[in-house]
């Protein structure tokens, strides 16, 4: 199958201009997608656009990365309700360098015959005057064209309107499509459904100030199946950059999908052939409670935007609520993953002066702690094998000592199978 047909089955096609699937099947393309420098790092929302830049380059087209030093200065208004605060200088060239760093773990700079390439839309517009940009550009589309757009429609019958700045916003993205044609030779502009009016009005200002065809391919949105916003979590967004959002928090996300996200996901994030997500579906419906689509799915997410070895320690993290863990996988364990896995547990503070000597267990759980309301209550428990700390089972004679922290700063106790408390040394 050519690049349109596999986007097509993989469900990450929602519009494109008449000719687009021909175009694709006849000739090697260049084409390319913008990513908004909104933050110094992208998030999952921003991984179906690099996953089709990643198809574009499997299929031997050559993919081109925008990132906008110019357009991230005006701001998109495109699903926004109110006006963004605009980036100072500064902080625009930290995101800048942060999103073309991440981009080229996923893209084959040094590919023999169509290596990806980044452009920056600045480098174009710094040069460019108002005046001259009105004159040149501006002059070969209406206003009337332009408040067609959804994204003006919108919020011209909001309370808030819309500024020039963003009003102008298609017709910058638009003279994008322009530059890049005349100096790069791409033919084809894609992105996200909600970019369709932005990417036609550069389709338009092609047709008019050169005489040349473009071509528009966008993709749905990713949606949860229960309505939820996609990449979304009570703490923020999902990230791709490691310190925003830990490899272990990633892996979690993708692990806890919904049966119905997880067959819609596998096949729009994953590249599994189209034979091999079938057989995985199958097994998945065949044995649901073993969760076979989410493990997949979590896997070769974690692998590709992380690492190997983030997976492997992401799985042995998630292990350690089901017992599967020892007092040394757990010591290998990063501090801040080990307050993650423990997030919302009851928690208790402890003086590391009391290890200075042997704690009997009975006296930490419940005169140092109150994990156990009295020593009677821990004695029932100890009694009956309900008791482990830091995975190990513990009896009435058992003691603690300061070598038994973790990490030298905590303790994990669990009660019966699943019942967490946390002890953190101070």
């Amino acid at each position: 199958m050519n690049l349109v047909e596999e986007l097509e089955w993989r469900g990450l096609v929602q519009d494109m201009t008449p000719g687009t699937k021909e175009l694709f099947a006849k000739e090697k393309v260049k084409a390319y997608i913008g990513f908004d420098p909104t933050a110094d790092s992208l998030h999952i929302g921003s991984l179906v656009p690099i996953i089709i830049l990643m198809h574009l380059q499997r299929h031997g087209h050559t993919p081109f990365a925008l990132v906008g030093g110019a357009t991230g200065m005006v701001g998109d208004p495109t699903g926004k309700s109110k006006e963004r605060n605009l980036l100072n200088d500064e902080e625009l060239q930290l995101n800048l360098k942060g999103i073309t760093e991440q981009l080229s773990h996923f893209l084959d700079f040094n590919a023999k015959n169509n290596p990806a390439e980044v452009v920056n839309n600045y480098d174009w517009f710094k040069e460019f005057s108002f005046l001259r940009f009105i004159r040149d550009v501006g002059k070969y589309i209406t206003v009337n064209y332009m408040m067609a757009k959804d994204s003006v429609k919108q919020r011209f019958s909001g309370d808030i309107g819309i500024s020039f700045t963003e009003f102008s916003y298609q017709l910058i993205q638009g003279y994008d499509f322009v530059h890049l044609y005349k100096t790069k030779g791409i033919k084809v502009q894609m992105g996200g459904s909600d970019q369709w009016g932005n990417i036609t009005t550069g389709t338009e200002l092609i047709r008019k100030m050169l005489g040349g065809e473009a071509y528009a391919l966008t993709s749905p949105l990713v949606k949860k199946a229960d309505g939820g916003k996609f990449g979304k979590t009570e703490q923020g967004n999902i990230w791709l950059d490691a310190e925003r959002t830990s490899p272990y928090k990633f892996y979690q996300f993708w692990l806890n999908s919904s049966d119905e996200d997880a067959k819609n996901w596998i096949k729009v994030f994953c590249f599994f052939s189209q034979e091999e997500t079938n057989a995985l579906i199958v097994q998945h419906e065949e044995a649901p409670h073993l969760r076979i689509l989410q493990k997949a799915l979590a896997q070769d997410l974690t692998v590709r935007v992380h690492s190997q070895v983030d997976y492997e320690n992401a799985v042995q993290a998630s292990e350690v609520l089901f017992g599967k863990t020892t007092h040394d996988s757990l010591n290998q364990l990063e501090e801040r993953t080990l307050l993650e896995i423990f997030d919302g547990v009851p928690t208790y503070k402890l003086d590391r002066i009391h290890f200075a000597e042997n704690i009997s267990v009975i006296d930490l759980l419940s005169v140092l702690t109150n994990v156990y309301s009295s020593k009677g209550e821990v004695k029932r428990a100890l009694a009956s094998n309900a008791i482990a700390i830091n995975q190990d089972k513990v009896n009435e004679q058992s003691v603690i000592s300061s070598q038994d922290i973790i990490k030298g700063k905590f303790l994990i106790v669990r009660k019966g199978k699943k019942d967490y408390h946390l002890i953190m040394i101070e």
